[in-house]
């Protein structure tokens, strides 16, 4: 059962793509699994990017148990994990859990869209939490 806050989760997909976006960071053929692929250089010369530092300092805020489930929608939504292995996925991002989460979810270029999936795999949509 999903057990973060779906308007949290939202908020960092806008951040996501806040940072990404603008700086058409992504690369065309990334593989399967971006973080293997020292993602991060994807952020090169973002690192001052004031989007980019609130958005590791609101990942970096969230509780042990919401960033492990931050990291298991991730994964769901990279297709790591299915649905009915939800259970397995929050489990696993608790064992491997550190101080780097936000670092480690940053490395994922395309982290909004991972996350957007991971909560349709929920019946949930970020269009239901957009203000106005």
């Amino acid at each position: 059962m999903l057990e973060i806050d779906p308007g949290t989760v939202c908020y960092i997909v806008l951040k996501a793509r806040q940072v990404y976006a603008p700086e058409d960071t992504i690369e065309e053929n990334f593989g399967a699994n971006p973080v293997d692929e020292d993602a991060l250089e994807a952020l090169a010369g973002n690192e001052d990017d004031p989007n980019l530092q609130e958005l590791k300092a609101w990942i970096e805020s969230l509780n042990l148990d919401e960033q492990c489930q931050l990291v298991a929608l991730a994964w769901l939504g990279r297709d790591d994990y299915a649905k009915e292995d939800w259970a397995e996925a929050v489990v696993t991002a608790q064992q491997r859990h550190s101080e780097h989460t936000g670092d480690y979810l940053l490395g994922m270029p395309l982290l909004a869209d991972y996350l957007e999936e991971g909560l349709a795999q929920f019946d949930l949509s970020c269009e239901d939490f957009k203000d106005g």
